[in-house]
């Protein structure tokens, strides 16, 4: 294992330091627009109409970017994507509107999901059968940690001041240099296999569905968390605590869980922890109390910190628990297809839940954010319920659960060690024909 991790690092350093670099900026401005909207008091739903920008913009640019990279090669790609995301921080300082955030936030979508499209693909031609698995783990670690470790930065300066936004920018723009100076080659981007909603569907609706209600969870929860702890008069270094117990949290319970998910029938794992994670939804609302109070008047944190862990636990693996789902239902050819229908339902999802759940918290108060965290969680469990009466479990001995972020691409979903074998890039390399014929465009 520390021969192939080696090799990992030695092969991709340049990349997971520009990704590092990207996250620590991303997970930095996710936190800085919602503390900053309700500062100058933009209103719940113009928060969430603005948030939810950024998952449009995802949407697009995950169906547009592989053919921009097979045009013009992947260190273009990200450099020129690095580029437009560093600029539009600035531009967030300058004009602030709801409205123009939204467009801002569409463009940072298109950018990070073209960042991420390059960095899974680039990762998948340096990654072989033996460590593949390897590489999709320091991936994650390097996404969840920077993303929380950027969370506190939220501490720098003032989010009303203009400091935060250049802050931003001159780490995006850092992203750059490692990548820039790499001297090993880019690799040519291959088109992924595509499978039919309708098909997938078919093999399994649980997997569609909950992965469609996932993504309004998820959107919803990474945008407007900061927004619902400065609605409740959390202090600044508060809300960067709370937005890195989420990451961190989310991201250590990958691996107990999907052991468990493989030990028994996955779907009652799925059931269980989706419900799970609607009760201590429930568990935050009741030891919210009176936290919004200034100063000593304000109730203990304490109980309300230790169920958001306890929720993020259960939440944050469940894209990953729907993937391994699904493919327990399909044969392993189709893993990758599969897995790319369940990406595009759960953008579908991710799309409308920053809005929709905005007026969940327009309604009943700042409260209505765990309450759409509580609601969704719990479609998702019954429908599961449902589901197991109308079809049996199966065993597939080719599915098992991998621990996949959920900004995952199609591109990452093959970084699976389940799916079928990738070429060893060695052995590419070593046919002069193909190094002939490849063009110059990097």
């Amino acid at each position: 294992m520390s021969i192939n991790m080696n090799k990992v690092l030695k092969n991709s350093w340049a990349l997971f330091l520009g990704m590092g670099a990207i996250m620590l900026a991303h997970g930095f401005q996710g936190s800085l627009l919602g503390v900053r909207a309700v500062k100058e008091e933009f209103s719940l739903t113009a928060t969430g109409f603005m948030m939810s920008g950024y998952f449009v913009g995802y949407f697009i640019g995950a169906k547009t970017i592989p053919q921009i990279i097979s045009r013009v090669g992947h260190i273009r790609v990200f450099a020129a994507f690095a580029s437009v995301a560093s600029l539009v921080v600035l531009i967030h300082a300058v004009y602030v509107s709801p409205f123009v955030w939204f467009l801002l936030r569409a463009l940072t979508g298109i950018s990070l999901v073209s960042i991420y499209t390059v960095a899974e693909s680039w990762l998948n031609d340096r990654a072989s059968n033996k460590n593949r698995g390897s590489v999709l783990s320091v991936y994650m670690v390097i996404l969840y940690g920077s993303m929380g470790l950027g969370m506190f930065l939220l501490n720098f300066s003032d989010p009303l001041n203009f400091e935060p936004f250049i802050l931003i920018s001159v780490i995006t723009s850092i992203a750059l240099i490692p990548i820039l100076l790499t001297k090993r080659k880019a690799p040519t981007f291959k088109k992924i296999s595509t499978m039919s909603l309708q098909e997938a569907f078919i093999s399994s609706p649980f997997g569609m569905v909950s992965s469609f209600f996932y993504g309004t969870i998820q959107s919803a929860l990474f945008t407007l968390l900061a927004v619902y702890a400065t609605t409740m008069n959390f202090s600044i270094f508060q809300i960067s605590l709370v937005t890195f117990m989420l990451a961190v949290s989310g991201a250590i319970s990958q691996w107990p869980i999907g052991k468990l998910s493989d030990m028994f029938d996955r779907r009652k794992v799925i059931i269980i922890v989706t419900f799970a994670a609607a009760f201590f939804a429930f568990c935050a609302i009741l030891s919210s109390r009176q936290m919004y109070l200034p100063g000593d008047l304000a109730t203990s944190k304490f109980w309300f910190y230790i169920f958001l862990i306890l929720f993020s636990f259960c939440s944050l693996p469940m894209f990953s628990l729907i993937l391994a789902h699904t493919n327990d239902f399909i044969s392993k050819e189709k893993f990758v297809a599969a897995g790319a229908s369940l990406q595009f339902t759960f953008g579908m999802g991710a799309i409308g839940g920053p809005f929709l759940c905005s007026i969940f918290m327009g309604i009943v108060g700042p409260n209505g954010f765990f309450i759409f965290l509580l609601f969704f969680h719990s479609l998702i469990g019954v429908y599961g319920i449902y589901r197991s009466r109308v079809r049996p479990v199966v065993e597939n001995p080719d599915s098992q659960f991998v621990a996949m972020p959920q900004s995952i691409t199609p591109a990452g979903i093959e970084l699976n060690p389940s799916t079928e074998p990738i070429e060893d890039p060695v052995k590419a390399t070593a046919e002069p024909v193909v190094e002939e014929n490849k063009p110059n465009s990097y």
